[in-house]
């Protein structure tokens, strides 16, 4: 799944970059969206179709950046685009990667670091209704495009792992999640609490097996 942001630079007129916490929670909820667009019910064919083939294979997110022409060409493509708290992010329907488009293609993967403004999350659980709880593990170091795919993977195992009328509000609200702050000594509670648990493939920054992020609800 390819996934892009919108990181204009400093002061430009597209705007600023985002905050790592908007970053991350615009990236969980983007991806919350669109397995819902895909696996629902009444969702479009292609759409569950490109979805299953992309689960029953290896689920890799990779986080790329835009501005400018490039940030407003990627909008024609199928996928879910979300609007938060200042960060601007499209989750795009997966595909085989023979097939991705240059519009994407060309975008850059590095470069995805974003201002930490000491607004790492919420302490204890979700401040708004309906949302979704993300804790990334505090004990683990990786790049914001990295830790960003982590919640976004936190998003998509949630969506299947939730009881049903449990996903049916959290889809109607829109998929909101909320970056929950955690401290090292506070991780074992996290992951006791966990409803899902992200365990990397290992493929980039990580050693394969690592448990990046949980989830609860």
């Amino acid at each position: 799944m390819q996934i892009v942001v919108h990181l204009p630079r400093p002061g430009s007129p597209e705007g600023d970059p985002p905050t790592r916490r908007a970053l991350l929670e615009a990236v969980a909820t983007a991806v919350g969206r669109l397995v819902g667009a895909a696996c629902a019910d009444d969702a479009d064919p292609e759409w569950t179709a490109a979805f299953r083939a992309y689960e029953d294979d290896r689920i890799r997110k990779v986080v790329r950046r835009a501005r400018g022409i490039a940030w407003r060409r990627v909008q024609d493509l199928p996928g879910v685009g979300v609007v938060h708290d200042g960060a601007s992010v499209r989750a795009l329907l997966p595909g085989p990667l023979s097939e991705l488009s240059g519009d994407v293609r060309k975008l850059q993967v590095g470069g995805t670091e974003v201002t930490d403004d000491g607004d790492d999350g919420a302490p204890g659980g979700p401040a708004v209704a309906a949302a979704l709880a993300v804790v990334v593990n505090p004990g683990v170091t990786m790049t914001a495009g990295k830790t960003a795919a982590q919640a976004g993977h936190a998003a998509q195992l949630s969506w299947h792992a939730m009881p049903a009328g449990r996903r049916h509000d959290w889809t109607a609200a829109g998929c909101p999640v909320r970056l929950v702050s955690v401290s090292e000594d506070g991780w074992p509670a996290a992951l006791g609490r966990a409803a899902v648990v992200v365990r990397d493939g290992g493929l980039t920054e990580v050693t394969p097996g690592t448990t990046t992020a949980v989830a609860w609800w």
